[in-house]
């Protein structure tokens, strides 16, 4: 997706219990079809690498339950194949495990293999050592591109025919898609990049997978390649044939973060709307991206500068909780949608223009209709006569008839419960109130005062071309000798570095003298430092830190990474500039940290220093033990005080920190409003506050008895004192919906132990400060929801005047219950 996101579909179809092998997948101009069945398909994202195989069968699950038939993922070419023809599909890689796991719930599965995948993943999925062979140019009509590219599709697709995963085969898959928004950037790439798209959709033909293959973003797809809609909205969209489903890859459920960044948020209301839209008009696949988001753990955020954490707001969270109310409000809307099934895949559709932005469609078929209602409108609800029956349609809102009669969903009305998250507390046996700190020092002295490097080049190297993305950290290294009757020499001269926009830190003779990053989307700035210089020779160091390569755009491949350069001294006397260009002398170069090399993070070196451990040190590891928290809720570990660097758990790599990167400006105090079009700067929060506090660290990664270690390198310098463990829990769970409907409310695995607050008539505010309107049910509703829901994990009410009794409210105004209730 754009700039690079990945959804996985999920959609229970009721006639999918238990599993029901495919043999046969085709479509039309309508819809896929399924042994001979018109299927409408909802469908989520889940990326296999981003979350551990522990956790896929509950992401999974979740996923069913809330009303998906498929799930989406990407293929990750870096990740399999890190070395040329050196192969890995093991533990969280385990691509053929993932697929069995969405077979074993009866779910159907979307590959897109790509293999570019974007997703804001390091360098879009494409493995650096493919940039560094000769003769390459990617995404484009290039032997060497194709063959590797060929190659690697090729595995991917013998792989699954070998476990009998097509769904020609009985298998689960669905759909494949080659390539992945290229029609955004081809045009850059001329002729050759539309030569490039017909080889794709032949290369992707001749190995016969038996299923449609998609080409997402792609307006001249070649056929048999079916083009899709990735974006925001995608009700408009058109196929380019006739016989084409309308089919949305990407339906964007929020959006990802980056360092400095604030925290985006699409709401329920607005993300329901675009979907039922879609399927007002004509949509027959539609898949969420994403709809669980996951970490980005080791090195895989790309951008550069893309946070650790891919929460996406998507309707699992980052550690695979129910984000409330979305996962609820989209369920409701895939039960009303599959029950309409057959008359949206098969139904004469017909439409009305009642004005004011208010629209109707009607899909009918023999056995019955089934009706939308549609008011675009971003202010004003209203009120149409459809049929001889007034219905009030909110703004920003369709209204769901099944029997072209009765409202059954409106997107604006939310019923779902929201889920208040909160962290608690480590609790385990034994563990101390802080944790214990031993430490070291990274020791490169060798690099920054003599210059020591492992390969020398009369050039500044793209840090691509140097380290082959074997580590964020490459040292670039030159020495100079001056005289003091260089024209440079005297009080006033400064080291000045263009750089690519990632972090650089600098120093002269093996003093440090500075450091210089940029933010997601800026890739270059100017260092320049006043420094002092010896007669003689002096060395230069500069050690670039990466962030995550450029994944998305026209030619993102060839964006520079490290010191882009020049590199200059600069001398100023009085209104003379004299600049002496370091780039083109003898450059060394260092690959990676000394404790990286030594493997601190995993190894029992004895080391570490046990006492007076220093603070705000530049270049410091850091080693504690603790004791995993009790239960089995998700963990995270709190990071708060610390500068950047890397983390660890059990020489787990849990990602990037960056806690000292403090959130921009430019947060609303006012209530987000979801009415009018979307987009990623609407409804932020987190200003001012650090991007990124929190690091999921899977129960995968710990041990349960005995002691866990972590293992921190701080490269600007913080301080470790505060850092904790937590878990991540349901805290409290609010309902606010209207009379006619049935509401659940659960606390996820945990029982209610109170109810704060409970009121049926018109109550008023919001979670967590409701309050009693000026109407009552005769009933105490209080009583009511306690009886029923105390000491349950999870409970249903019929909100109406049968349960709570009747009310003086009047006929006017519409009824509804407000509950809080505490987990």
């Amino acid at each position: 997706m754009h700039p690079s996101k990945v959804l996985l579909a999920t959609l229970f179809f009721f006639t999918l219990a238990p599993w029901a092998a495919a043999s046969n997948v085709t479509y039309d101009g309508r819809a896929i079809i399924i042994d001979g069945k018109h299927k409408l398909l909802v469908s989520g994202s889940i990326h296999y690498p981003r979350s551990t195989a522990q956790m896929w069968p509950d992401l999974i699950k979740k996923s069913k339950e809330g009303g998906l038939d498929a799930i989406e993922t990407y293929v990750f070419w870096d990740s399999h194949e890190p070395a040329r023809r050196e192969y890995d599909f093991s533990g969280n890689l385990d691509l053929i495990r993932f697929l069995k796991t969405i077979q074993d719930e009866g779910l159907y599965a979307v590959l897109r293999i790509g293999p570019y995948v974007c997703a804001e993943w390091n360098y879009g999925g494409f493995p650096v050592w493919l940039h560094n062979m000769p003769g390459v140019q990617m995404r484009t009509a290039n032997d060497v591109f194709m063959n590797e590219m060929r190659n690697f599709t090729t595995l991917i697709v013998n792989m699954v025919k070998q476990e009998n995963l097509f769904a020609s085969q009985g298998g689960p898959v669905i759909l494949a898609q080659i390539e992945n928004e290229y029609g955004n950037v081809m045009s850059s790439y001329g002729d050759e990049g539309k030569a490039y798209v017909e080889w794709c959709a032949n290369m992707a033909q001749s190995l016969h997978i038996g299923v449609p293959w998609l080409m997402c973003q792609q307006s001249d797809a070649p056929e048999p390649m079916i083009n899709t809609c990735n974006g925001w909205y995608c009700d408009q969209f058109t196929p380019n044939r006739p016989t084409s489903p309308k089919m949305w890859t990407e339906n964007w459920t929020g959006w990802f973060k980056s360092w400095g960044g604030k925290d985006p948020h699409r709401t329920a209301e607005d993300l329901a709307f675009s979907v039922a839209r879609f399927y007002q008009l004509g949509g027959t696949f539609q898949n969420y991206y994403m709809y669980h988001g996951g970490t980005n753990f080791g090195r895989t955020a790309g951008g550069p500068y893309i946070t650790t954490s891919y929460d996406y707001d998507a309707p699992l969270d980052e550690y695979g909780n129910l984000n409330q109310p979305k996962w609820g409000h989209l369920k409701e809307l895939h039960d009303v949608l599959h029950s309409m099934e057959d008359t949206l895949t098969r139904g004469n559709i017909s439409s009305v223009d009642f004005g004011n932005s208010v629209s109707g469609t009607i899909y009918s078929t023999e056995k019955g209709s089934s009706c939308f209602l549609t008011n675009t409108d971003t202010r004003n609800d209203t009120t149409i006569n459809f049929q001889g029956i007034d219905y009030e349609v909110p703004a920003w809102s369709v209204s769901i008839l099944p029997d072209c009669q009765d409202v059954v969903y409106n997107t604006a009305k939310v019923s779902a419960q929201t889920s208040v998250m909160v962290k608690k507390k480590n609790v385990a046996e034994d563990e101390p109130a802080a944790l214990s700190w031993s430490w070291r020092p990274e020791t490169n002295d060798k690099s920054i005062l003599f210059g020591k490097g492992e390969v020398s080049v009369n050039q500044i190297l793209d840090q691509k071309d140097a380290a082959n993305d074997l580590s964020d950290y490459l040292f670039y290294m030159t020495s100079v000798s001056l005289k003091e009757d260089d024209p440079i020499w005297g009080d006033n001269m400064t080291l000045r570095i263009t750089g690519s926009g990632q972090v650089l830190h600098v120093f002269v003779n093996g003093e440090f003298i500075g450091s210089q990053w940029a933010k997601y989307g800026v890739f270059d700035y100017v260092f320049e430092q006043q420094i002092k210089l010896n007669k003689g020779k002096n060395t230069i160091t500069l050690l670039s830190a990466t962030v995550g390569f450029a994944n998305y755009g026209a030619n993102f491949d060839l964006t520079q990474a490290g010191v882009r350069g020049p590199v200059e001294l600069v001398g100023y006397h009085d209104d003379e500039i004299i600049i002496k260009d370091l780039s083109s002398h003898k450059w060394s170069y260092k690959v990676g940290l000394e404790g990286l090399r030594q493997n601190l993070y995993s190894s029992d070196s004895s080391k570490w220093q046990q006492d007076n451990y220093p603070t705000n040190k530049m270049f410091t590891w850091y080693k504690a033990t603790f004791k995993a928290p009790l239960g089995t809720d998700p963990v995270v570990v709190d990071l708060l005080g610390l500068g950047k660097g890397l983390a660890w758990v059990n020489g787990n790599s849990i990602g990037r920190y960056w806690p000292s990167f403090i959130a921009e400006d430019g947060c609303s105090l006012d209530p987000c409003d979801y009415r009018g079009s979307y987009d990623n700067n609407k409804c932020v929060t987190n200003c001012g506050k650090p991007t990124q506090r929190w690091y999921h660290v899977p129960r995968s990664f710990l041990n349960n008895e005995g002691d866990n270690t972590l293992v921190l390198f701080e490269e600007f310098g913080g301080d470790p004192s505060s850092v904790n463990f937590q878990t991540t829990a349901i805290g409290s769970a609010c309902v606010n919906a209207q009379e006619k409907k049935k509401i659940e409310l659960s606390c996820q695995g945990r029982p209610i132990s109170a109810i704060k607050f409970a009121s049926f008539g018109n109550p008023l505010g919001t979670c967590g400060s409701f309050s009693k309107g000026t109407c009552e049910a005769s009933n105490d509703a209080l009583s009511i929801v306690q009886k029923a829901c105390v000491g349950q994990e999870s409970c249903t009410i019929d909100v109406s005047e049968d349960t709570f009794g009747s009310t003086t409210c009047g006929d006017d105004v519409i009824k509804t219950l407000a509950v809080e209730a505490i987990c």
